[in-house]
């Protein structure tokens, strides 16, 4: 099995994505009650069914350690053994909430995801983006309207038509949500259509032109 970081994605003059990262998450590891000190196992992160990487962490009083293969371009495998603070936080109605403290140098951060490359850290050391950044403006119009859709319970998609009020739906809440939906959906189809035109333009913009002299034929 691949070992953390030999799948991982290069992008040139864009920023990588949190989703082209292996994500180890504390509310996770929390919520199956991995952190209690003493706890040693095993996690691994699949992709479209295959396995993309596997990592050995031991829980220890405020600390995990993580241990685990990674490697860079095809290079050679590099075996890493470090640890990571956690930080506890109290809760309004009791209780305490648990953070990772980025392990890369210089940093500390309190956060709740770590990103796998050669060392996991935070979304800020890796320089990543959420997927969202990566939208035009049509699209993100077009996600919203996807999730009133999927609020209503009808089919996704702008071309697809109304359906009817969901059983249980107040009449208000319902028209309040058509009413939003095809804003969006207008929204999105204007945002397209700029897009488009801006495309052409910078396409047009582009074309090479002929310059140079021409020389009839048949003259001396």
């Amino acid at each position: 099995m691949g070992g953390v970081g030999s799948g991982r994605h290069w992008h040139w003059n864009a920023k990588a994505t949190t989703s082209e990262y292996l994500r180890l998450d504390v509310r996770r590891l929390e919520r199956e009650g991995l952190l209690e000190p003493g706890s040693y196992f095993g996690w691994f992160w699949k992709r479209d069914g295959e396995p993309v990487g596997d990592i050995r962490i031991r829980a220890e009083f405020e600390q995990i350690h993580l241990n685990y293969r990674t490697r860079s371009h095809g290079g050679d495998w590099e075996q890493m053994d470090y640890p990571v603070r956690l930080l506890s936080q109290p809760c309004h109605f009791g209780g305490n909430r648990r953070w990772f403290a980025c392990p890369a140098r210089g940093c500390g951060r309190q956060v709740a995801i770590l990103y796998g490359g050669g060392v996991f850290a935070c979304r800020h050391c890796h320089q990543l983006a959420y997927p969202s950044q990566r939208e035009k403006e049509f699209q993100r119009y077009s996600r919203r309207a996807d999730k009133i859709r999927e609020r209503l319970g009808w089919e996704i998609g702008l071309d697809v038509p109304f359906g009817s009020k969901p059983k249980g739906m107040h009449w208000r809440t319902f028209d309040q949500l058509v009413t939003e939906l095809a804003y969006w959906e207008d929204a999105s189809d204007m945002a397209f259509t700029h897009h488009c035109e801006m495309v052409l333009q910078k396409t047009t913009r582009a074309a090479p032109t002929f310059r140079g002299s021409t020389k009839r034929l048949g003259s001396n």
